[in-house]
């Protein structure tokens, strides 16, 4: 017949090793012993947890990605937008995480998403665009100084898609083409300047030594010869003409004189 000792320390025995509780590296356990918190949270490794005096809650302090849904958004230009957001967050504090909220990842995503819509809705579209690390940094600080209260880090804050209107995709297409098209223009205009600035100092230099306008000449009529075309051209300057003309009206008039 088994003795009532032995029972009772098979009993101990078991209830001791119910007890033992192993907690991970990234775990801690807040302890509340009677309902009451105990001063700090136990862990890692091995803890011995006696029920039901005790009850244990296991936080993670690893980080956690907390997507927040896309949100309806007017920007201050009137602009309506569909934003969505990811949050990077950590505990700090087991014990107000477990404390002080009754949900950490709820209420952080909570606030989010009142956050994301006051503060984008300050914004015009240009500046959603073009200055979103400066809006991440806003949105991060926000959240962390309401999470701080819990123990919650928020380590970053990235807006993740911004969903515009079919017709505000057009409309921007159509900026962007005539941003483009007047780019254009300027450089091709700048050639131009930059062409007729450069034929003026030529000319300009070639005016000073007449005998450089032959060596010119001469030098063109040897790149046709290279080339091996069977036709020459020769230009003829237009101030031959115009003495050729001198001339024959010279002649006219003395002809005249002499009828």
């Amino acid at each position: 017949m088994i003795s009532l000792p032995f029972v009772a320390g098979i009993i101990v025995i078991i209830y001791l090793l119910s007890s033992i509780k192993i907690l991970a590296e990234y775990e801690r356990g807040v302890i509340f012993r009677l309902g009451r918190l105990l001063p700090s949270p136990k862990g890692p490794g091995i803890i011995l947890v006696f029920a039901p005096i005790d009850r244990i809650v296991r936080v993670s302090l690893r980080q956690e990605a907390l997507e927040v849904p896309p949100q309806d958004i007017i920007t201050r230009d009137n602009v309506t937008l569909k934003v969505n957001a990811v949050i990077f967050l950590r505990v700090i504090d087991p014990s107000k995480a477990v404390v002080e909220v009754s949900n950490y990842l709820y209420q952080t995503s909570q606030f989010a998403q009142t956050t994301l819509r006051s503060v984008l809705g300050e914004q015009e579209l240009d500046e959603l665009l073009s200055h979103r690390e400066k809006i991440n940094l806003r949105l991060q600080s926000i959240l962390d100084t309401h999470t701080a209260p819990w123990g919650v880090k928020v380590t970053n804050v990235e807006v993740k898609q911004v969903d515009m209107p079919e017709s505000m995709l057009r409309a921007m297409a159509k900026q962007a083409e005539a941003e483009r098209e007047k780019r254009s223009k300027i450089i091709h205009a700048e050639g131009e300047f930059s062409a007729a600035q450069r034929l003026v100092d030529a000319a300009t230099l070639l005016a000073t030594e007449p005998v450089s306008v032959q060596l010119r000449y001469l030098q063109t009529l040897t790149e046709i010869g290279v080339e091996k075309n069977t036709t020459v051209i020769f230009p003829v300057p237009v101030d031959f003409f115009s003495g050729i003309q001198k001339l024959l009206g010279k002649g006219d008039t003395e002809q005249a004189k002499a009828g």
